[in-house]
Protein backbone atom coordinates (compact mmCIF):
# COMPACT_ATOMS: atom_id res chain seq x y z
CA UNK A 1 0.00 0.00 0.00
CA UNK A 2 1.22 3.25 -0.78
CA UNK A 3 0.40 6.96 0.67
CA UNK A 4 1.36 9.43 -1.98
CA UNK A 5 1.54 12.94 -1.33
CA UNK A 6 2.19 16.46 -1.97
CA UNK A 7 3.12 19.39 0.95
CA UNK A 8 3.48 22.89 0.30
CA UNK A 9 5.46 24.70 2.75
CA UNK A 10 5.65 28.51 4.26
CA UNK A 11 9.56 28.63 2.86
CA UNK A 12 12.07 29.83 5.12
CA UNK A 13 15.30 28.59 6.61
CA UNK A 14 15.55 24.52 6.17
CA UNK A 15 13.65 22.43 9.24
CA UNK A 16 11.97 26.06 10.52
CA UNK A 17 9.11 25.72 7.63
CA UNK A 18 5.64 25.13 8.44
CA UNK A 19 2.95 23.12 6.32
CA UNK A 20 0.26 25.24 4.37
CA UNK A 21 -1.45 22.42 2.79
CA UNK A 22 -1.38 18.77 2.33
CA UNK A 23 -2.87 16.07 0.39
CA UNK A 24 -2.78 12.34 0.63
CA UNK A 25 -4.02 9.92 -1.38
CA UNK A 26 -3.82 6.24 -0.49
CA UNK A 27 -3.03 4.07 -3.18
CA UNK A 28 -3.06 0.17 -3.60
CA UNK A 29 -1.00 -0.17 -6.76
CA UNK A 30 -4.54 0.25 -8.86
CA UNK A 31 -6.77 2.49 -7.39
CA UNK A 32 -7.44 5.29 -4.83
CA UNK A 33 -9.09 3.93 -1.62
CA UNK A 34 -8.93 6.67 0.78
CA UNK A 35 -8.19 10.45 0.33
CA UNK A 36 -7.12 13.55 2.79
CA UNK A 37 -7.00 16.78 1.24
CA UNK A 38 -6.54 19.95 3.58
CA UNK A 39 -5.17 24.27 4.26
CA UNK A 40 -2.79 24.38 7.21
CA UNK A 41 -2.67 26.71 9.64
CA UNK A 42 1.31 27.01 9.68
CA UNK A 43 1.27 29.94 12.66
CA UNK A 44 3.82 31.62 10.88
CA UNK A 45 4.18 33.80 7.95
CA UNK A 46 4.34 32.36 4.41
CA UNK A 47 7.40 33.86 2.21
CA UNK A 48 6.16 36.21 -0.15
CA UNK A 49 8.10 34.32 -3.24
CA UNK A 50 6.13 31.30 -1.79
CA UNK A 51 2.67 33.04 -2.06
CA UNK A 52 3.39 34.04 -5.56
CA UNK A 53 4.38 30.34 -6.51
CA UNK A 54 1.18 28.72 -5.02
CA UNK A 55 -1.19 31.58 -4.53
CA UNK A 56 -1.17 30.05 -0.71
CA UNK A 57 -1.27 33.42 1.34
CA UNK A 58 -1.88 34.06 4.78
CA UNK A 59 -5.23 35.37 5.10
CA UNK A 60 -6.74 32.02 3.38
CA UNK A 61 -5.05 29.88 6.07
CA UNK A 62 -6.54 31.97 9.05
CA UNK A 63 -9.15 29.37 9.97
CA UNK A 64 -7.45 26.34 8.84
CA UNK A 65 -6.87 23.69 10.94
CA UNK A 66 -3.24 23.60 12.91
CA UNK A 67 -0.89 20.66 12.49
CA UNK A 68 -1.97 18.85 15.58
CA UNK A 69 -5.30 19.09 14.25
CA UNK A 70 -4.81 16.96 11.50
CA UNK A 71 -1.59 14.92 12.54
CA UNK A 72 -3.53 11.66 13.71
CA UNK A 73 -5.63 11.39 10.51
CA UNK A 74 -2.14 11.55 8.57
CA UNK A 75 -0.65 8.82 10.78
CA UNK A 76 -4.02 7.08 10.19
CA UNK A 77 -4.11 7.39 6.27
CA UNK A 78 -0.36 6.55 5.73
CA UNK A 79 -0.01 3.46 8.44
CA UNK A 80 1.19 0.49 6.94
CA UNK A 81 2.17 2.59 3.54
CA UNK A 82 5.21 3.27 1.73
CA UNK A 83 5.37 7.05 0.82
CA UNK A 84 5.46 8.32 -2.37
CA UNK A 85 6.37 11.61 -3.28
CA UNK A 86 7.95 13.75 -6.19
CA UNK A 87 11.15 14.01 -4.31
CA UNK A 88 10.22 12.33 -1.09
CA UNK A 89 12.96 13.67 0.96
CA UNK A 90 11.86 16.93 1.53
CA UNK A 91 8.27 16.12 1.71
CA UNK A 92 8.92 12.96 4.49
CA UNK A 93 11.51 15.75 6.16
CA UNK A 94 9.11 18.46 6.35
CA UNK A 95 6.39 15.90 8.13
CA UNK A 96 8.63 14.07 10.40
CA UNK A 97 9.81 17.77 11.68
CA UNK A 98 6.05 18.46 11.97
CA UNK A 99 5.53 15.51 13.87
CA UNK A 100 8.71 16.00 16.08
CA UNK A 101 7.27 19.20 17.52
CA UNK A 102 4.83 17.26 18.69
CA UNK A 103 6.79 14.63 20.51
CA UNK A 104 5.68 11.96 17.93
CA UNK A 105 7.99 9.94 15.92
CA UNK A 106 6.64 9.60 12.35
CA UNK A 107 8.53 7.07 10.79
CA UNK A 108 7.60 5.36 7.41
CA UNK A 109 9.08 4.17 4.74
CA UNK A 110 9.56 5.93 0.98
CA UNK A 111 10.01 6.15 -2.65
CA UNK A 112 10.73 8.74 -4.66
CA UNK A 113 9.64 9.61 -7.79
CA UNK A 114 12.52 11.82 -9.09
CA UNK A 115 14.82 8.91 -8.64
CA UNK A 116 12.48 6.03 -9.91
CA UNK A 117 12.08 8.22 -13.20
CA UNK A 118 15.75 8.55 -13.51
CA UNK A 119 16.21 4.98 -13.50
CA UNK A 120 12.59 3.88 -15.98
CA UNK A 121 12.40 6.78 -18.21
CA UNK A 122 15.64 7.74 -19.18
CA UNK A 123 17.20 10.54 -21.21
CA UNK A 124 14.81 13.40 -20.25
CA UNK A 125 15.91 17.04 -20.44
CA UNK A 126 14.32 17.76 -16.49
CA UNK A 127 13.15 15.46 -14.34
CA UNK A 128 10.96 18.10 -12.03
CA UNK A 129 7.24 17.27 -11.81
CA UNK A 130 6.07 19.91 -14.25
CA UNK A 131 8.21 19.33 -17.12
CA UNK A 132 8.58 15.42 -16.78
CA UNK A 133 5.00 14.90 -16.19
CA UNK A 134 4.55 17.35 -19.86
CA UNK A 135 6.57 15.23 -21.58
CA UNK A 136 4.69 12.38 -20.29
CA UNK A 137 1.47 13.80 -21.56
CA UNK A 138 -0.01 13.75 -17.92
CA UNK A 139 -2.19 16.88 -16.97
CA UNK A 140 -1.67 19.06 -14.05
CA UNK A 141 -4.22 21.21 -12.57
CA UNK A 142 -3.56 23.45 -10.03
CA UNK A 143 0.28 23.48 -10.27
CA UNK A 144 2.04 23.76 -7.15
CA UNK A 145 -0.55 23.33 -5.12
CA UNK A 146 -0.76 19.89 -2.99
CA UNK A 147 -3.81 17.94 -4.67
CA UNK A 148 -2.69 18.76 -8.22
CA UNK A 149 0.47 17.97 -7.73
CA UNK A 150 -0.32 14.64 -6.01
CA UNK A 151 -2.98 14.06 -8.11
CA UNK A 152 0.19 14.36 -10.89
CA UNK A 153 2.23 12.17 -8.80
CA UNK A 154 -0.01 9.41 -8.97
CA UNK A 155 -0.28 8.97 -12.48
CA UNK A 156 3.12 9.57 -12.83
CA UNK A 157 4.33 6.36 -10.41
CA UNK A 158 1.34 4.30 -12.05
CA UNK A 159 3.58 4.23 -15.50
CA UNK A 160 6.65 3.67 -13.41
CA UNK A 161 5.11 0.80 -11.89
CA UNK A 162 4.17 -0.65 -15.58
CA UNK A 163 7.31 0.08 -16.65
CA UNK A 164 9.15 -1.95 -14.01
CA UNK A 165 8.25 -5.07 -15.09
CA UNK A 166 10.42 -7.38 -13.01
CA UNK A 167 9.01 -5.31 -10.16
CA UNK A 168 12.66 -5.52 -9.03
CA UNK A 169 13.75 -1.38 -9.09
CA UNK A 170 11.10 0.08 -7.22
CA UNK A 171 11.58 -2.67 -4.43
CA UNK A 172 14.98 -2.18 -4.23
CA UNK A 173 14.35 1.66 -4.45
CA UNK A 174 12.26 1.87 -1.52
CA UNK A 175 14.48 4.36 1.51
CA UNK A 176 13.30 2.13 5.00
CA UNK A 177 13.18 4.33 8.08
CA UNK A 178 14.99 1.99 9.52
CA UNK A 179 17.58 2.23 7.11
CA UNK A 180 18.40 -1.44 6.90
CA UNK A 181 19.16 -1.34 3.24
CA UNK A 182 22.06 1.00 4.12
CA UNK A 183 23.13 -0.36 7.48
CA UNK A 184 23.97 -3.38 5.29
CA UNK A 185 25.75 -1.96 2.82
CA UNK A 186 27.88 -0.27 5.22
CA UNK A 187 28.39 -3.00 7.33
CA UNK A 188 29.78 -4.77 4.08
CA UNK A 189 32.12 -1.96 3.16
CA UNK A 190 33.44 -2.14 6.92
CA UNK A 191 34.28 -5.85 6.81
CA UNK A 192 36.45 -5.27 3.86
CA UNK A 193 38.98 -3.21 5.71
CA UNK A 194 41.80 -4.01 7.89
CA UNK A 195 42.34 -3.42 11.52
CA UNK A 196 45.70 -1.41 10.47
CA UNK A 197 47.19 2.13 10.37
CA UNK A 198 46.40 3.65 7.59
CA UNK A 199 44.21 6.35 5.42
CA UNK A 200 40.96 5.14 4.15
CA UNK A 201 39.02 6.54 1.00
CA UNK A 202 35.13 6.13 0.71
CA UNK A 203 33.91 6.56 -3.06
CA UNK A 204 30.84 7.80 -4.38
CA UNK A 205 28.93 5.78 -7.57
CA UNK A 206 31.46 7.07 -9.78
CA UNK A 207 34.60 6.09 -7.99
CA UNK A 208 35.30 9.50 -6.79
CA UNK A 209 36.36 10.25 -3.43
CA UNK A 210 34.31 11.82 -1.14
CA UNK A 211 35.61 11.33 2.18
CA UNK A 212 39.87 10.62 3.18
CA UNK A 213 39.89 9.25 7.13
CA UNK A 214 42.84 8.14 8.72
CA UNK A 215 43.66 6.50 11.80
CA UNK A 216 45.73 3.92 13.81
CA UNK A 217 42.97 1.14 13.35
CA UNK A 218 41.18 2.40 9.57
CA UNK A 219 38.38 0.06 10.46
CA UNK A 220 37.51 0.92 13.46
CA UNK A 221 37.82 4.58 12.26
CA UNK A 222 35.03 3.59 9.52
CA UNK A 223 32.97 1.91 11.88
CA UNK A 224 32.34 5.63 13.68
CA UNK A 225 31.67 7.11 10.23
CA UNK A 226 29.13 5.05 9.38
CA UNK A 227 27.09 4.95 12.69
CA UNK A 228 27.38 8.65 12.99
CA UNK A 229 24.28 10.92 12.63
CA UNK A 230 25.72 14.11 11.49
CA UNK A 231 24.05 15.86 8.57
CA UNK A 232 27.47 15.37 7.04
CA UNK A 233 27.75 11.73 7.83
CA UNK A 234 24.70 10.47 7.07
CA UNK A 235 25.54 12.28 3.29
CA UNK A 236 28.80 10.50 3.49
CA UNK A 237 26.96 7.09 4.24
CA UNK A 238 24.14 7.67 1.45
CA UNK A 239 26.45 7.73 -1.13
CA UNK A 240 29.37 5.37 -0.02
CA UNK A 241 29.45 2.56 -2.99
CA UNK A 242 33.22 1.37 -2.21
CA UNK A 243 36.20 2.07 0.70
CA UNK A 244 39.17 1.57 -0.42
CA UNK A 245 42.84 1.74 2.20
CA UNK A 246 46.30 2.56 2.18
CA UNK A 247 48.46 0.78 5.30
CA UNK A 248 50.95 3.77 6.25
CA UNK A 249 53.05 1.86 8.46
CA UNK A 250 53.82 4.83 11.06
CA UNK A 251 52.19 7.85 12.28
CA UNK A 252 54.77 10.39 10.37
CA UNK A 253 53.65 9.09 7.21
CA UNK A 254 50.13 8.84 8.21
CA UNK A 255 50.15 12.43 8.66
CA UNK A 256 51.86 13.25 5.74
CA UNK A 257 49.99 11.73 3.19
CA UNK A 258 46.71 12.39 4.63
CA UNK A 259 47.28 16.15 4.51
CA UNK A 260 49.00 16.12 1.46
CA UNK A 261 46.19 14.07 -0.96
CA UNK A 262 43.41 16.36 1.03
CA UNK A 263 44.77 19.37 -0.55
CA UNK A 264 45.53 17.47 -3.58
CA UNK A 265 41.85 15.51 -3.82
CA UNK A 266 40.18 18.07 -2.17
CA UNK A 267 37.20 15.49 -1.50
CA UNK A 268 33.65 16.86 -0.73
CA UNK A 269 32.85 16.02 2.94
CA UNK A 270 36.12 16.40 4.47
CA UNK A 271 36.28 20.15 6.20
CA UNK A 272 38.70 22.25 4.86
CA UNK A 273 40.78 23.83 7.59
CA UNK A 274 43.67 26.36 6.61
CA UNK A 275 46.86 24.38 7.37
CA UNK A 276 49.55 26.39 9.92
CA UNK A 277 52.66 26.86 8.48
CA UNK A 278 55.42 25.72 10.82
CA UNK A 279 58.27 28.32 9.19
CA UNK A 280 61.12 26.94 11.20
CA UNK A 281 64.42 25.37 9.31
CA UNK A 282 65.41 21.80 10.35
CA UNK A 283 69.22 21.66 12.39
CA UNK A 284 70.43 19.77 8.81
CA UNK A 285 69.62 21.42 5.51
CA UNK A 286 70.22 17.67 3.79
CA UNK A 287 69.00 14.14 5.51
CA UNK A 288 67.04 11.77 4.98
CA UNK A 289 64.47 10.41 7.62
CA UNK A 290 64.11 6.39 7.91
CA UNK A 291 60.77 5.14 9.55
CA UNK A 292 58.94 1.74 9.85
CA UNK A 293 57.54 0.47 6.67
CA UNK A 294 54.56 -0.88 6.18
CA UNK A 295 56.08 -4.88 5.80
CA UNK A 296 58.58 -6.28 7.86
CA UNK A 297 62.12 -5.64 6.72
CA UNK A 298 60.50 -2.75 4.53
CA UNK A 299 61.48 1.19 5.20
CA UNK A 300 59.00 4.44 4.94
CA UNK A 301 61.72 7.36 3.41
CA UNK A 302 61.29 10.77 3.78
CA UNK A 303 63.99 12.31 1.74
CA UNK A 304 64.88 16.28 2.70
CA UNK A 305 66.89 18.48 0.21
CA UNK A 306 67.90 22.59 1.17
CA UNK A 307 65.65 22.45 3.88
CA UNK A 308 62.89 21.21 1.34
CA UNK A 309 61.05 18.05 2.03
CA UNK A 310 60.82 16.53 -1.87
CA UNK A 311 59.58 13.12 -1.56
CA UNK A 312 58.74 10.34 0.46
CA UNK A 313 57.89 6.46 -0.13
CA UNK A 314 58.88 2.86 0.76
CA UNK A 315 61.92 0.64 -0.06
CA UNK A 316 63.56 -2.30 1.31
CA UNK A 317 66.77 -2.61 -0.25
CA UNK A 318 69.47 -0.77 1.28
CA UNK A 319 71.38 0.46 -1.95
CA UNK A 320 68.50 2.49 -2.80
CA UNK A 321 68.62 4.41 0.43
CA UNK A 322 72.65 4.50 0.41
CA UNK A 323 72.27 6.28 -3.10
CA UNK A 324 70.54 9.60 -3.39
CA UNK A 325 69.64 9.63 -7.31
CA UNK A 326 68.09 6.22 -6.73
CA UNK A 327 66.00 7.36 -3.96
CA UNK A 328 64.76 10.79 -5.78
CA UNK A 329 63.61 8.06 -8.63
CA UNK A 330 61.91 5.54 -6.73
CA UNK A 331 60.48 7.96 -4.10
CA UNK A 332 56.96 10.06 -4.67
CA UNK A 333 57.06 13.60 -5.36
CA UNK A 334 56.14 16.47 -2.83
CA UNK A 335 54.61 19.21 -4.71
CA UNK A 336 52.84 20.76 -1.30
CA UNK A 337 56.34 21.50 0.06
CA UNK A 338 55.50 23.47 3.14
CA UNK A 339 52.94 21.77 4.14
CA UNK A 340 54.91 18.62 4.02
CA UNK A 341 57.71 20.16 5.42
CA UNK A 342 55.07 21.71 8.69
CA UNK A 343 53.80 17.86 9.17
CA UNK A 344 57.43 16.67 9.22
CA UNK A 345 59.01 19.63 11.66
CA UNK A 346 56.22 19.34 14.13
CA UNK A 347 56.54 15.81 14.43
CA UNK A 348 59.78 15.87 15.02
CA UNK A 349 59.55 17.95 17.48
CA UNK A 350 57.48 15.78 19.62
CA UNK A 351 58.23 12.20 18.61
CA UNK A 352 61.24 10.01 17.83
CA UNK A 353 61.78 8.08 14.43
CA UNK A 354 63.72 5.02 13.78
CA UNK A 355 66.64 6.36 11.77
CA UNK A 356 67.74 9.68 10.47
CA UNK A 357 70.90 9.85 7.78
CA UNK A 358 72.51 13.10 7.45
CA UNK A 359 74.62 13.75 4.02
Amino acid sequence: MYAILDIETTGGKFNEEGITEIAIHKFDGHEVVDTFISLINPEQPIQEFVVRLTGINNKMLRNAPKFYEVAKRIVEITKDCIIVAHNSAFDYRILRTEFERLGFDFERNTLCTVELSQQLILDQPSYSLGKLTKALGIPITERHRANGDALATIQLFKLLLAKDTEKSIIQSSIKYFDRRLEKEKLNNLINEIPNVLGIFYVHDTNGKVIFIGKGKNIKAEINNLFIKTTRRAVKIQERAVSVSYNKTGNELFTRLKFYLELESISPKFNFRKTFKINEDNFNNDNFIIIEKGREIEENAIILIENNVVISYGYTNLAFQEDNIEILKTVLTSIKENEIAKSIVKNYLNKSKVKKIVRF
